[in-house]
């Protein structure tokens, strides 16, 4: 038989303490003496003592499961976003229970949420890049904690995203500023949300700047997609300069670019999205925009745990700015 581990009665023994005392340590109970606290702390270090979690939230009425609705997908954002999200939940104190979907459409994501909530979890995050997700969304209990991140920034559901507006900004304005008259744009798939705010950003800076506004060349996310896009750009003398909506689109043209003789940056200069850990070793080495998952996952979690402690007053939309890291992929035009 096993060796049952420290139990709260143990922490309460070795700290001289009631077991109700233990217990509104860790609950954050207001109402105990710094002195004990530490106390109690300092035998919960010793005896390597892990709360009963089941247990607990018997006694505080919420569990320390967030449950996390996400597309079954390998793409670089997404993925990140969740493993930040698991990374801040985990430092909170909470675990979190992950249901993948094929299709974020109105009757998967439903019964994802029904079942996180069916198993008690304390609040529900869904990353929801897609337009299909936003009915499903619209129609949840408006009584579930219910955060969404990268979701459609025209809902009603409590938001966390990316800025993609201002991150495409900033891409085409450092093309433009290097020199190019006009930045051409390919696109990421026209039903995500993603995709829609860096071409909404790209516009933005080019009719600022007072530049030819050409059309965007539409892709989906992947490199074979990028080096289709970027068969076509490189057969065209008039384009100088390449904003793609992410990496991956940027990897594709950089490989079509260089079979036709289309020099990176000598001739051509490329800005991509997303900052993937392989874009510091392309050739030339890309430069792109940078999302920060991580203050992303945090804010999304405040927002959800605001929430859940009943605190209807705080924000309902938030904007996490990306920034630029400049490498080797920009230069000026050819005269």
């Amino acid at each position: 038989m096993a060796a049952r581990g420290p139990a709260m009665t143990d922490v309460a023994r070795l700290a001289g303490v009631s077991h109700q005392t233990v217990s509104r340590v860790l609950n954050g109970h207001p109402y105990v003496r710094e002195q004990t606290r530490l106390r109690v702390e300092a035998a919960i270090a010793e005896l390597g003592y892990r709360p009963n979690r089941a247990a607990r939230a018997l006694v505080t009425g919420r569990s320390q499961v967030i449950g996390v609705v996400a597309q079954n997908t390998t793409l670089y954002g997404p993925a990140s976003l969740l493993a930040a999200l698991e990374q801040v939940a985990a430092e909170a104190g909470f675990a979190v229970s992950v249901g993948s979907v094929r299709d974020l459409d109105h009757r998967s994501v439903s019964a994802v949420v029904e079942r996180h909530l069916a198993h008690g979890v304390a609040g529900v995050v869904v990353i929801a890049p897609v337009e299909s997700a936003g009915e499903a969304l619209e129609r949840l209990p408006k009584d579930v904690p219910l955060v969404t991140v990268d979701g459609d920034p025209c809902g009603s559901v409590p938001l966390v995203t990316v800025d993609q507006v201002a991150g495409a900004r900033e891409a085409t304005r450092h093309l433009l500023g290097a020199g190019h008259r006009t930045v051409w744009h390919v696109s990421g798939p026209s039903d995500w949300f993603d995709s829609a705010g860096r071409i909404q950003g790209w516009r933005e800076a080019l009719r600022a700047a007072g530049a030819e506004l050409p059309e965007p060349v539409p892709a989906d996310w992947s490199a074979a997609s990028g080096y289709r896009c970027g068969q076509m750009l490189a057969r065209m003398p008039e384009v100088t300069a390449i904003f793609t909506a992410n990496d991956h689109l940027a990897l594709g043209v950089l490989r079509a670019l260089h079979e036709y003789g289309r020099r990176v940056p000598d001739e051509m200069s490329v800005v991509g999205f997303d900052d993937v850990p392989e874009a510091a070793y392309f050739i030339p080495p890309l430069t792109t925009v940078r999302p920060d998952f991580a203050a992303v996952a945090r804010a999304s979690l405040d927002m959800l745990l605001a929430q859940i402690e009943g605190d209807t007053g705080g924000e309902l939309r938030q904007t996490i700015a990306p920034t630029l890291v400049a490498r080797n992929s920009v230069a000026a035009p050819p005269r």
